[in-house]
């Protein structure tokens, strides 16, 4: 599926043909939540997942997201970032209502973790909670 922003010259794609790999790459490697995690693990990461890409109009990827969903009554929200020359222009906003109301997910309940950025995702039904994980064995 494909959304285009009403007056900014951007568009969102879940199409998976279309993400740029060596962009996604950087921008995670830039982050502090992965910038730990191989390419190998990053490029991999996305294969079985929901991916949300943002491009400008000359057709740069300038922003990610990715959800890991069973379909049906899960998903899990993470990746996400815009590159830091399209931040402040709404894109985040933007990304998080298209997301909520994707049709292979708008039905299940969505998780995130995260230390920053809870304003934002309040704004769209996201509530702070405890929350308990279990690490990867390395």
């Amino acid at each position: 599926m494909e959304w285009i922003h009403d007056y900014l010259p951007y568009r969102i794609s879940d199409n998976a043909e279309e993400l740029q790999s060596d962009l996604i790459l950087a921008l995670l490697k830039g982050s502090y939540w992965a910038a730990e995690r191989s390419e190998e693990t990053i490029t991999t990461s996305w294969k079985q997942s929901l991916c949300l890409g943002v491009y400008s109009a000359a057709g740069l990827q300038v922003g990610f997201m990715r959800v890991v969903t069973d379909g049906a009554t899960f998903s899990w929200l993470c990746d996400v970032i815009v590159d830091a020359d399209h931040r402040g222009k709404g894109l985040g906003k933007w990304m998080m209502a298209v997301l909520v109301d994707h049709p292979r997910i708008r039905h299940t309940s969505i998780y995130l973790g995260t230390r920053d950025a809870h304003g934002l995702y309040e704004k769209y039904g996201f509530v702070r909670q405890e929350m308990m994980v279990r690490r990867a064995a390395r």
